[in-house]
């Protein structure tokens, strides 16, 4: 009786995927590569070079509802999207038709990538959990480390895959509403980490929303901070040092992670998992839902 092949839920190295793809796994690699400020990069930086076979996940058109446009030209999510902010989460049915559409199976392990420090894969590293799918893994250290460990990569555009049939599970990963953190605001029972850099959280800066500062009570954490030198995450032990640090004897368990519009956040989420600390929450809305609301209390400094 064949042993079924491990299923990788957190990190995989370059080399643990080389094997998977040698031994022919039944497997979907993602390259989410991004970039904030110019939408159009990432593609382009996959067309350049990319793992072969890997499928783009762009986050404006794949991983975030799209939304409709008003007369006046302004983007609103759809009613049905499953957060707010810059980058609204779809619906989980939406999303399950975009991996539907591109090919993914419940039957399949998923590995994620980027160029930018995991900032955008870990999105669809969470929203594959959230979706109910267990076996997906960030490729630790992301390209680079790929290429530096001798892998292949191909340029250009990869073939279309078969359409398949994902089927939503429970989900895996715990979504939090703004109304949920706005009605916990100073209580025990939530600690807000907030993932973005220490201008941003203080107020000093703020280039992407309209209002600069950060929520009442948030610690701040940039995503940044969980990587080492070599572009991976650093070690649980490392790690888990850090964030009790952070915390200062709050109880893990308590923790929503947010950030600007929700996806810088998940690497915070995921090396807290290394760590031994999670799972723990997001709000995918982040500031850029919350300074929205003028009824909303903002902090500085």
């Amino acid at each position: 009786m064949d042993t079924p092949p491990k299923a990788y839920t957190l990190l995989i190295s370059p080399q643990e995927l080389m094997a998977l793809r040698a031994a022919g796994a039944r497997l979907m690699v993602f390259d989410c590569s991004f970039d904030l400020m110019n939408p159009a990069a990432g593609e382009e930086q996959y067309r350049q070079a990319h793992i072969p076979g890997a499928v783009y996940a762009h986050l404006d058109r794949d991983l975030s509802d799209e939304g409709v446009v008003d007369p006046d030209g302004r983007r609103h999510p759809h009613p049905d999207a499953a957060s707010g902010g810059r980058h609204p989460l779809p619906s989980r049915e939406k999303f399950s038709t975009w991996l539907s559409r591109v090919g993914f199976s419940n039957d399949m392990q998923a590995v994620v990538y980027d160029r930018q420090g995991a900032n955008y894969c870990g999105r669809l590293w969470w929203m594959l959990k959230w979706a109910g799918h267990e076996a997906v893994a960030v490729l630790d250290g992301g390209l680079q480390a790929w290429q530096a460990a001798g892998g292949e990569v191909a340029g250009g555009e990869e073939a279309s895959h078969f359409q398949s049939n994902f089927a939503l599970g429970p989900e895996r990963r715990t979504l939090v509403a703004g109304t949920a953190v706005a009605q916990r605001l100073g209580s025990p029972g939530q600690t807000l980490v907030d993932a973005r850099a220490a201008p941003r959280y203080r107020g000093e800066v703020e280039p992407l929303d309209p209002v600069a500062g950060h929520i009442p009570g948030a610690l701040n954490r940039p995503f940044t901070q969980n990587l080492g030198p070599d572009g991976r995450f650093k070690p649980a032990q490392q790690l888990r040092a850090e964030f009790e640090q952070l915390l200062a004897g709050r109880d893990p368990g308590t923790v929503v992670h947010q950030c600007g519009s929700g996806v810088s956040a998940v690497p915070n989420l995921i090396a807290m998992e290394i760590a031994g600390l999670g799972p723990t929450a997001l709000y995918a809305g982040s500031w850029s839902e919350w300074c929205r609301d003028p009824a909303r209390p903002v902090e500085k400094g």
